[in-house]
């Protein structure tokens, strides 16, 4: 189990002498007014560290179904394969029947590359998910106490799939404790 709770860095590391930020409302009377500077976040083109930009891609999109369920299987099993139609770029693999390592009901999963790749296939399947649950968690490179870091490689996992996850539908909760079975023996 985790030796010692997550700690984070500040989001405004790096703004430090920036300018304040104005207080008036946007045109539409709702928004803050943000002062555009031409510049946009790299953001959009690479993922901030320590996201995985390489081999393993940044996010994996885990998509819950339960298997006993026929109506929800056959849709499930439907977006599966209009997925591999509609996005043949991202990495798409097996359809599961059966609960895999710490997700304790069936699923399949995606790996996303790209931000524009996270933005449109997330937004994509805001409208598409039905009545399905999605986990989306990000592969982060944080080196690992084997690697010279701090933090096991099932503290890192764990962290990924809890602490960093964004769910879309019901949360589903999942077997973390085979992050330190597995991967910490």
């Amino acid at each position: 189990m985790p030796s010692q709770r997550p700690t984070y860095k500040s989001p405004l590391e790096g703004y430090e002498n920036a300018p304040p930020l104005p207080t008036e409302k946007a045109e539409d009377g709702k928004s803050l007014l943000n002062i555009q500077t031409g510049v946009l976040s790299s953001a959009y083109e690479k993922f901030p560290e320590p996201l995985d930009n390489g081999r393993r891609g940044a996010f994996d999109v885990h998509v819950y179904h339960l298997p006993n369920h026929p109506a929800q299987a056959r849709y499930a099993s439907e977006l599966h394969s209009r997925i591999r139609h509609e996005f043949p770029e991202l990495r798409i693999y097996t359809f599961w029947s059966k609960p895999v390592g710490p997700h304790p009901i069936a699923m399949f999963e995606v790996n996303i590359f790209t931000p524009a790749q996270l933005g449109a296939f997330v937004g994509w399947l805001a409208v598409w998910r039905g009545p399905l649950s999605v986990l989306i968690h990000p592969n982060t490179t944080e080196k690992t106490i084997s690697e010279g870091g701090e933090i096991s490689e099932a503290e890192k996992e764990a962290r990924n799939h809890t602490d960093r996850a964004i769910w879309m539908g019901e949360k589903v909760l999942l077997n973390t404790d085979m992050f330190w079975e597995v991967m910490d023996h």
